[in-house]
Parts: C-alpha cells; structure tokens; sequence
C-alpha cells in the first residue's frame, strides 16, 4: 500500500513543490483536498470545447454541456448507492445542502415544543441551521453527549430522542476526532421516533465506502471539494418521498414548470431544487474525481489511511506531552488526528510546522462546542488521505519534534 501511494501521490501537481525551502507534506485534507490531474484535465477540457449553459439549449455545446452535467449526477447516484438519479440533488457543498434542509423542513414537520437532536461533536454547519430554525420555531434543540473517548454515547442519544424529536441531524464522521458514527443504528432509533434522519458526510464520503440505501438515511450531505473535486459543488441526496414532500427555498430560472402572473410550478424532481444556472463544470470535475476515486477503490482507501495512522501513533505517543483527541481504538477511526502539544499553542505549532513544509490546521475547526465540551479552546489538526505516505507520516512526526524543542528548549 504504501507503494501505491507513492504512485497515487504523483497524479496531484500541487504536491510535487517546496514550501519554505522543504518538501511540501500537506495534512489539511479535512479542510479540502488536492485534485488530481485527471480532474483538472476534465476542467479545462469543459471550458475549452463544451462550455455552455445546460437544459435550455438545443445547440451542440448546449447538449454536449447538458449529457455531461446529468451523467455526472448518475455518476454520484451509482457512487452512493441511491436508487434513482431524482434523488440526487447539486448544491454549492455541504453547508449549503444543510441550510436548505433546514429552511424546507420547517414548515413540513416542525412545530413548536417540538425537538432536534444534533451531537457536541457537530461541524457549526450542523448546528447553526438548526439553531436558527428551533428559534424561529420556538422548538428545542437537544446534543447527544459523548464517551470518554469521542464516541457518541448511545445511551444517552436514546434519552435525547423522544416521541417530540422531529428531526436527527448527525455527523457521520468527526472532523477533529476522525471517529466513524454508527449511522444505520441512529437512523433506525430516530426512525422508531419518527424523526428525519439527516447525515453530514462531508469526512466521510470521501474517505470510505458509503451505502445510502444501507443506511437507510432520509438525507445525506456531501461536498466535491473534499473528495478530489472542485470547490462550490456539493450534493444533497434525499428519499424522493421526503423530497417531494418538502419545497424548494430558492426560485428562478431552470426549477419551474409554469409561471403565471400570481403563482408559478415546479418541475419534477430532481430540478425542482436547483434553480439558475448550476454549477456545470464543478459537477463535471467531481464526476471525474468519483472516477478516479473508484479506480483505486473506497475500501483501499479506507484501508490504506488506517495503516498510515497505525504506522503513526506509535511514534506519536512517545513524544512528551502531546494529547491526542478521539477514540484509542485505531479501527475507530479515520486519518483525523486532532492533537496539542503541553505549552504551545496550536496556532504557533502550525506556523513553525509550515516553516518545516508541513501544512496542518489549527484552531476550533468550526466546532466550538465540541472544543468546550473538551475544554480546549482550540487544537492542532493533521488529516491524511489517499496520496499521503508514511514518509509523511515520518516528516510530521519530525517537523512536531522540532517545533516541541524550538518553542519549549530553543529559548532557554
């Protein structure tokens, strides 16, 4: 495996360069991903020869544009496993496939007094959407509290889901923990409250196989950028049945049927929600990426992270004190690790550990209740994926030593 990735590593352009007179190790990728060549070939090709727009164009550009834009839709459905190409629905990205959730259901289930059950570990798009839609519903919002060693506490999101929840929204995987939720097991509880089941995957889609069907989620977000894809394209997939029960919250151009003077109709689904001109070549890009995500195989994927983190921890366990958040248990998890070193802060940490050509994150990660709930105000972030190496896994370790020494023993 770590052969392959090594050659996985050299379809990605951006990674073969020096920063800060080093290597370049990027471990941002819970952020956003590197593309692949392959994507950016699919790019430029769009603009060179097909750019147009999509739907209403009987032109050849136009067609050309519109098979690419809708094959790409069959490409997502047949990577997730939903039953038609209907549920399948383009967003700007996760955020995005979330607000609208948030907005279209309100009138459709929610009334006051009622409950929303969402989780401490929640990225702030999976909070804030819900927060406003419980205050202007004058409903409650309730967090399912964790274990020890960040999983959920399934106990306690038994107590948490009540005959009032009406809607479960839940990360699939934590994007500071790395920890993989038991997504079918929750969907069934919130299903026996009958409650909506909705799913962040943002840190997950691209990292493991995901089931839809298997799940038995009634929505599921996810974002291109992510998975190899471009930025401003994400999907939202939803069971026909919920999407034709709930409407749109952006009108115009490409989601209407009929408009008359005083009222206006809907096209069938799955345009009903995307109105204006979409985001045509993002979900051509992201298509490719699929492409080249199965060709290597989501279970190698997977696999292939768990042993660069197995390969790794070790070696960071021996290094004084560092903490390490999330599950003990490495089959628990994927290449998240979320981390501070005794004495140094985590902003200064990352700024050293780019000095060594090494990029990681720092700060809350856009979940701050969960930095509260772990009484940090914020952490340091490495997060792996398909092209890194366990010589970047070795350079980290590195590039954390002597940093820990330049701030800790290098002022003395």
């Amino acid at each position: 495996m770590t052969f392959q990735s090594e050659k996985w590593k050299k379809d990605f352009p951006i990674l073969n360069q020096v920063v800060n007179d080093e290597p370049l190790v990027y471990l941002d990728n819970a952020a956003t991903s590197q593309k692949p060549e392959v994507v950016l070939d699919a790019l430029k090709t769009y603009y060179l020869t097909n750019n147009a727009n999509v739907h209403r164009g009987v032109h050849t550009l136009a067609e050309r544009a519109t098979s690419q834009y809708e094959n790409a839709r069959e490409t997502v459905r047949r990577f997730i496993n939903a039953r038609e190409t209907a549920e399948v629905l383009f967003t700007r990205g996760t955020t995005t496939s979330l607000n609208w959730l948030a907005q279209s259901l309100e009138d459709t289930v929610i009334e006051p007094g009622d409950e929303i059950v969402i989780s401490y570990m929640e990225h702030h798009s999976n909070i804030i959407p819900w927060q406003q839609l419980a205050k202007r519903k004058q409903a409650k919002l309730n967090y399912i509290e964790l274990t020890e060693d960040g999983h959920l506490d399934m106990e306690n999101a038994r107590k948490q889901m009540t005959e009032k929840t009406k809607i479960v929204s839940l990360t699939h995987v934590s994007n500071v923990m790395g920890v993989v939720n038991p997504i079918r097991e929750l969907a069934d509880l919130a299903h026996s409250k009958n409650a909506v089941m909705v799913v962040d995957g943002a840190q997950a889609v691209p990292h493991m196989p995901v089931d839809v069907e298997a799940l038995d989620a009634d929505f599921y977000a996810f974002s291109g950028h992510k998975m190899l894809g471009p930025t401003g394209i994400g999907v939202l997939y939803g069971k026909r049945n919920w999407l034709e029960r709930i409407e749109p919250i952006e009108f115009g151009g490409e989601m209407i049927d009929f408009v008359g003077l005083q009222d206006s109709t809907w096209k069938e689904l799955p345009w009903k929600f995307e109105a204006g001109t979409p985001n045509i070549s993002g979900a051509i890009g992201l298509a490719k990426a699929i492409d080249y995500l199965e060709t290597i195989g989501m279970d190698a994927i997977m696999s292939h992270e768990q042993e660069v983190v197995k390969y790794l921890m070790p070696k960071l366990e021996k290094i004084e004190g560092l903490t390490i958040y999330g599950p003990k248990n490495l089959n628990d998890r994927t290449g998240v690790i979320a981390f501070n070193i005794e004495g140094i802060h985590p902003h200064d940490l990352a700024t050293a550990m780019d000095m060594e050509g090494v990029a990681v994150r720092a700060g809350h990660h856009c979940t701050q209740p969960l930095m509260n709930y772990l009484s940090q105000p914020a952490t340091a972030r490495a997060s792996f994926y398909l092209y890194n190496t366990f010589s970047d896994a070795d350079k980290f370790v590195e590039a954390l030593i002597a940093t820990k020494e330049f701030f800790l023993n290098g002022l003395d």
